[in-house]
């Protein structure tokens, strides 16, 4: 929407040389109101008074995200699509230990309402690092990190995403990192869950020996099986969007 501001003269009673869009209303107080497209009729004025027009640049307010909200929203849907509790250990984990507690993000972080929060959340939490990209090990981190750099961008504040393989590519140039990335550039390695920290810091190594700064860890889900204490050994700035104690709550609130 665009505001326009009439000034009053009294050289006759023409409008015109309008660029922008038609007028939707004229108010008492002297200003016009215009919304988008192009327009290149002459509009006359029924009065002695001529009016002469200029625009005056409107800009949409950018929306205010809320992001305690945003996080409530996201515990509420990774307790409907991703987690669960049992009283007894019967949930096989990937060190082959037995746990209570299952999480498996992906239906989150690949489903359209779980991209969204992520990517905001995720860019809320390193958006003052100076971060030229994000990434982490395939394939758990992939579509956060796609959700981070896309919502870097609608930021102003761009940052690429990456992924670092499981296993080394053996053939045409070999290395262990997909994407646009050079020596030194400065990054953040995201994960989905961290249990014991293992696959964190095996990506922060990989990371490292491509010539990468990590400047912080960023996951979705802290299961608090001391893997986090383990990885701030690799990297001083280690955070957790959500905790196990988190999921939890809102598990046990749901299921009453």
């Amino acid at each position: 929407m665009h505001l326009i501001s009439a000034k009053k003269n009294r050289a006759g009673s023409a409008v015109s040389g309008f660029s922008r869009a038609p007028p939707l209303a004229l108010k008492e107080n002297g200003f016009f109101l215009f919304s988008g497209g192009y327009f290149t009729q002459i509009f006359t004025i029924k009065s002695t008074i001529s009016y002469t027009v200029a625009e005056i640049p409107a800009k949409a307010p950018e929306k205010a995200y809320n992001m305690e909200k945003m996080k409530s929203e996201l515990i509420h849907l990774l307790c409907e699509k991703s987690f669960k509790y049992s009283e007894e250990p019967v949930f096989k984990l990937v060190s082959g230990t037995m746990s209570r507690f299952y999480v498996n993000c992906k239906p989150v972080t690949l489903s359209p309402r779980g991209i969204y929060l992520v990517g905001h959340l995720i860019f809320e939490a390193i958006k003052d690092e100076r971060i030229d990209a994000v990434g982490g090990l395939t394939f758990g981190a992939d579509p956060m990190a796609v959700a981070t750099s896309f919502v870097s961008e609608i930021k102003s504040r761009p940052m690429k995403a990456f992924s670092i393989r499981k296993v080394q590519k053996d053939h045409g140039i070999v290395k262990w990192i997909e994407g646009d990335l050079a020596k030194g550039e400065r990054v953040s390695i995201i994960e989905d869950v961290v249990t014991t920290g293992g696959s964190t810091i095996k990506a922060i190594e990989r990371a490292r020996s491509e010539g990468l700064e990590i400047q912080s860890v960023v996951t979705l889900v802290d299961r608090q099986e001391g893997g986090m204490e383990k990885i701030r050994k690799y990297v001083e700035k280690v955070t957790a969007l959500i905790t196990r104690d988190e999921l939890l709550e809102c598990y046990k609130g749901i299921v009453k």
